[in-house]
């Protein structure tokens, strides 16, 4: 009987320290907010599966802290009020401990006061028009000088472009960012007449006479260059139109900051190459880690022509830094993983590596690439890594404001008053 009860007491006592470890190991929850329906789906739904990707291989390696990740995916359907309200409800109701997500500004802009609001933390992966900082999102996505500004510098100093088409579709990425290269172009000595500027609708389709217009730049013998913004499938008709009008790469170059993989894949490239596009990041990129990434890429999706892009990569930057930054913190309290997160590193997929800043946003290299017959790119130039500012230097208004969130607690900081703006005007 004595040792009967030895035995009972010694099965409770395991049984309770069972149970104990199993609530140590509950899973930590993230919340994964990209379009999956809509017509951003189309983008958006790679994203979606890059999360679940690193999820699946984070667990592998033990999860983080000892406890595995569990992956909430919502479907605020591109509807840009509904990411504010999924927002929410992946921070109320899932208690997710950290966001990956959206695609377009709106869609971020959108967000930004819910995660404020509720102190979360969003990592957004997709190249972006600045002019922002906020204490609760790490930028991942390139800022226009680690896109914008070098690529109008490669257009002018390597293929000797002296007249400009600024065209984008009418929201406020290229909107915000054609204002950037303007005053840009014209600290550079271009002319206002040598720069086009002309904004159209999502889906826009009758592109004659814009492409007449940026054919008439060229009227006086100058070397013309379009720096596109145009996003989705109006690019189709924009190219096409470029080259019924007998207009190649040659003579004039468009540089695209929409336009990857993703959207080459499975479209007709006959109009597009030769033409350019600005990333961070391209599939053919040569290193171990990019040949490991595209490898498990094709792996996970079982479909060996999945082809991977530059906010495929933010994504992977921004999952890896999180994940350093709880180990290092030893929790996934917000406050505490942004006091962690700045200086992290980790490595890209381009062979350097990534440095969370101050300010919230990333190191990136410059990438240009020409557009090649089967989708993919032929890397042309490549840049170290660039630090992004949050701020551009560009604007009179901005280049006196800087964002760096440890010691002033600040995304708007005036270095000229020293005084912290704390509403931002385009929020």
């Amino acid at each position: 009987m004595t040792k009967l009860t030895k035995l009972l007491m010694m099965t409770s006592a395991l049984t309770l320290a069972g149970m104990a470890h199993a609530q140590e190991g509950e899973p930590i929850k993230i919340g994964v907010l990209h379009s999956l329906s809509g017509t951003m789906a189309i983008s958006e739904t790679t994203l979606k599966d890059t999360v679940l990707m690193l999820v699946e291989q984070q667990n592998a390696k033990g999860g983080v802290l000892g406890r595995p990740l569990e992956a909430v995916v919502v479907d605020p359907a591109s509807d840009w009020p509904l990411f504010a309200e999924k927002a929410r409800e992946l921070l109320t109701v899932s208690e997710v401990d950290a966001i990956f997500g959206c695609w377009t500004s709106v869609s971020r802009k959108s967000v930004l006061p819910v995660i404020e609001e509720l102190n979360g933390l969003l990592f957004y992966p997709v190249q972006y028009e600045g002019e922002e900082s906020s204490k609760n999102v790490i930028y991942t996505g390139a800022a226009p000088n680690q896109q914008a500004i070098p690529a109008v510098d490669y257009m002018m100093e390597e293929l000797g472009v002296e007249s400009w088409a600024l065209l984008g579709t009418d929201y406020v990425y290229p909107r915000t960012t054609n204002n950037i290269l303007d005053a840009y172009l014209k600290s550079k000595g271009v002319a206002e007449e040598d720069i086009f500027v002309n904004y159209t609708p999502f889906g826009h389709s009758d592109w004659s006479r814009i492409v007449s217009d940026v054919v008439a730049l060229g009227a006086g013998g100058k070397k013309v260059g379009v720096v596109s913004t145009i996003n989705g499938d109006a690019n189709v008709g924009f190219y096409k139109e470029l080259a019924a009008a007998g207009v190649s790469a040659d003579d004039i170059p468009v540089m695209a900051f929409s336009v990857g993989e993703e959207e080459l894949s499975g479209l007709d490239t006959t109009n597009l190459v030769g033409h350019l596009a600005a990333w961070n990041y391209f599939q053919t990129a040569e290193s171990p880690e990019n040949e490991e990434f595209i490898t498990a890429w094709h792996e996970f999706t079982g479909d060996t022509n999945r082809v991977t892009n530059d906010p495929m990569e933010a994504t992977m930057i921004g999952f890896n830094a999180w994940v350093a930054a709880v180990e290092a913190a030893g929790t996934t309290e917000v406050d505490a993983v942004l006091d962690a997160i700045v200086g992290v590193e980790v490595p890209n997929l381009t062979g350097s590596m990534a440095t969370v800043l101050p300010n919230h946003h990333i190191t990136k290299p410059v990438l240009i690439g020409e557009i090649r017959e089967d989708g993919q790119f032929d890397i042309v130039s490549q840049t170290d890594p660039v630090p992004g500012d949050a701020w551009t230097d560009h604007l009179p208004e901005s280049a006196v404001l800087e964002a760096d969130w440890p010691g002033q607690s600040c995304g708007m900081f005036n270095t000229e008053t020293n005084t912290c703006v704390q509403v931002q005007s385009n929020y």
